[in-house]
């Protein structure tokens, strides 16, 4: 479920960018109602309403009716700068960032990973969790399996229409350019990512591509079964969003990432929600073409 939530989101919210563009053109026309948000704004409201997707664990997600996760987390931690709490708001992945420029909310936390067209749309704080795709291996194989590059002559697994997906031809011209043309011996295609998962247990494949915050959370939430290949490429990071003339909101958000990057609360956070450390750029990072 978490995985095709995953993949729904990407495919809704560029189909939302597609349409909307015309009618969000220039940003004083977007929120030319809405006043500019401040701190002393959000100190007088006693609260930071964050617009997110309550379906997403270990980011958001609903527990015992309560939403909780990582952002959570981090966003109270933010917030006691300011001498508020945060609330957040279950909003329809497809249309979070038209709500957020309606003035539903005052901020998006629901790991947002940055496109060309997201950045167009919104201001975006420097990264505070990884987006791009890793590679999920059986924990046995560990110590054969290091690089993409020694998935030569295996198996890989993909969900259909992922990332993944798109991916893995220029992963195999890679690992072909490395090993003398031998690339993946096949390329098996699932429904869902849970089933390409079992077929990895289950032996059928060598390796399964997903998001690394995503394959976090299934060896987290089922130890010693699974282990991660990291830095196979498409590295991508997620970030908090906020109207563009919201410039002291987002300075606010870059200062207390930076804050917490610093004094370790951060990576506190991620070892607890996704069980290892994020590596994470000081600024966001030009997106490849």
């Amino acid at each position: 479920m978490l995985d095709s939530k995953f993949h729904r989101r990407q495919l809704g919210m560029a189909a939302v960018m597609m349409l909307a563009t015309p009618a969000l053109a220039p940003s004083a026309a977007r929120s030319q109602s809405l006043p500019v948000l401040t701190l002393d704004g959000v100190r007088r409201a006693g609260k930071l309403r964050i617009g997110c997707e309550a379906t997403y664990p270990p980011f958001t997600f609903r527990d015992r009716g309560e939403i909780v996760g990582y952002d959570v987390e981090l966003a109270t931690a933010m917030c006691r700068s300011l001498g508020v709490t945060p609330e957040f708001i279950d909003t329809q992945w497809s249309g979070v960032i038209p709500a957020l420029y309606a003035g539903r909310f005052d901020i998006i936390m629901s790991s947002m990973s940055y496109t060309r067209a997201r950045l167009e749309r919104v201001a975006f704080s420097n990264p505070y969790a990884e987006a791009g795709q890793s590679l999920l291996i059986r924990t046995r194989d560990a110590d054969r399996i290091k690089t993409i590059e020694d998935m030569s002559n295996r198996v890989l697994g993909v969900k259909l229409g992922s990332p993944g997906e798109t991916l893995h031809p220029r992963l195999n011209a890679r690992i072909q350019a490395a090993k003398s043309g031998a690339g993946f011996r096949e390329v098996k295609t699932y429904d869902e990512h849970p089933a390409a998962y079992l077929a990895l247990m289950q032996g059928t494949v060598d390796g399964v591509l997903n998001t690394l915050p995503t394959l976090a959370y299934v060896i987290k939430s089922q130890p010693n079964r699974f282990a991660v290949v990291r830095g196979i490429g498409a590295d991508n990071w997620a970030g908090i969003a906020c109207r563009k003339e919201d410039t002291e909101i987002l300075g606010w958000l870059n200062e207390r990432i930076r804050t917490f990057q610093t004094d370790g609360s951060l990576k506190t956070l991620q070892e607890k929600w996704f069980g290892l450390e994020f590596n994470l750029p000081a600024s966001i990072p030009e997106l490849a073409a």
